[in-house]
């Protein structure tokens, strides 16, 4: 027992502490997928449905599955597990470059995820939706809203001194003589995704304090003198890099399958970094996207309609190489590589309908309905999840020592690619026609 918890409590070595994450991203998936579940069983019933009408508690619900899902569930699977686990292997380097600072990345979670299932106990729940929108984030009553507060800081601690620890392995640990077209795409991804990281989760902190502030202290940042789409500007500055840095992984894990099963290089190395930092640096430039109703002005609105629209030229490049590298190979259709078809496939449908939101005039008629709700469950349910499926069922037996079996295998993905489009597609609909 001692050997056990030394190993798996104090561990410093990248590969347990990848297995750590990947075995936390497993359980908080468990439980946003329940919370899902919730919210479908509630949809689909009539009258006063499966809550009894309890319109706070389904709010709580939605804020708890959204928060869980993306900052741990999809970021510890991928930033976390893959990166840990992977990074250091592939650029030749014995370990991170501070494995201790390793330990407690990953240990700031677990703490972070019951500070945030606590919120959801006490009093009425953080009924706010994973964005914490004042004046609502404000006026909502007891401990709960402060519980959560706390737990997004202890996330975002975890991935700020996860990514510095990333970045400065791979810019000072690589093998002797690899220059940068050598390091390859899974680890270009993580130091995008770092980079992203360091410079975004910031500003969600210093937002979250005013808002902590705001709630406890009497300050007047966000309510009463003070400023309520400043808190837009500055969440959604945090905001839209974090959903290239939940995708950015996957990206970098769908292309080595994709050069595996194709038994081909990828089609334009160079081009898919240069995408990569595209991407990366793109996406800092684009979060009034998420605000067109709140009144900007119009040139506002012009400039950041046609620089979101700008992001889908590096996107589709990747795309284009992905299907190059298919087409020029002989591809071999073992699971991994069907869920980064599946991938290819329904990301560039988030993609197409990314590039109809991006238009001021449609988002408008669109903004808070259902279209959007299917815009970015296309990109995440099937982008970022479908790329978690593809590194496990490609790298778990080299992680684990264990096989899979491959009838079970691509069964998970039929059933998986039918069940999230069966229940993902018709929201389209739901959002045009809600405002016709």
């Amino acid at each position: 027992f001692k050997s056990f918890m030394s190993r798996w409590l104090f561990s410093v070595s990248h590969k347990d502490i990848g297995i750590l994450y990947l075995s936390f991203a497993l359980f908080a998936g468990l439980v946003g997928t329940s919370l899902s579940m919730f919210i479908r069983l509630e949809l689909g019933l009539a009258g006063r449905g499966l809550l009894d009408g309890a319109g706070q508690l389904y709010n709580v619900i939605i804020t708890g599955h959204g928060i869980i899902m993306l900052l741990f569930m999809v970021m510890p699977a991928l930033f976390g597990g893959f990166g840990n686990w992977l990074v250091p292997i592939m650029i030749g380097a014995p370990d991170v470059a501070f494995p201790r600072l390793n330990n407690i990345s990953f240990w700031l979670n677990p703490p972070a995820f019951f500070l945030l299932i606590l919120s959801t106990l006490v009093e009425q729940g953080a009924g706010l939706g994973w964005t914490a929108y004042p004046p609502l984030s404000i006026q909502h009553s007891g401990a709960a809203v402060d519980l959560a507060i706390l737990s997004l800081h202890l996330n975002g601690m975890s991935s700020i001194l996860g990514s510095i620890n990333l970045l400065v392995t791979v810019a000072g640990m690589r093998s002797a003589g690899m220059k940068a077209n050598q390091i390859p795409l899974f680890v270009w991804s993580i130091v995008f995704t770092a980079i992203l990281v360091i410079l975004s989760v910031p500003v969600l902190a210093a937002a979250l304090v005013m808002l902590l502030t705001d709630r406890n202290l009497n300050t007047a940042y966000f309510c009463e003198s003070g400023d309520l789409v400043l808190y837009q500007h500055l969440f959604w500055f945090f905001g839209h890099p974090e959903v290239y840095i939940l995708i950015l992984p996957a990206f970098g894990i769908i292309s080595h399958v994709v050069s595996f099963f194709s038994q081909k290089p990828v089609f334009g190395v160079t081009g898919m970094i240069a995408a990569m930092g595209a991407i990366t640096t793109l996406g800092f430039i684009v979060w009034a996207h998420h605000m067109f109703t709140v009144g900007l002005d119009l040139d506002t609105i012009a400039y950041f309609t046609s620089a979101t629209m700008i992001i889908a030229v590096p996107t589709g490049m990747k795309i284009f190489s992905w299907l190059a590298t298919i087409y020029s190979g002989r591809t071999w259709f073992a699971t991994p590589m069907l869920f980064a078809l599946g991938f290819i496939a329904l990301f560039t449908i988030g993609g197409v309908t990314g590039v109809v939101l991006a238009n001021a005039g449609v988002d408008l008629l669109v903004h808070d309905t259902y279209y959007v709700v299917a815009h970015f469950h296309y990109v995440l349910s099937m982008g970022a999840v479908f790329g978690i499926f593809a590194g496990l069922y490609f790298w778990l037996s080299l992680m684990t020592g264990l096989s899979y079996n491959e009838a079970r295998g691509q069964l998970h993905f039929y059933l998986l690619f039918i069940g999230v489009n069966l229940t993902f597609f018709p929201m389209h609909m739901l959002g045009t026609i809600s405002k016709a």
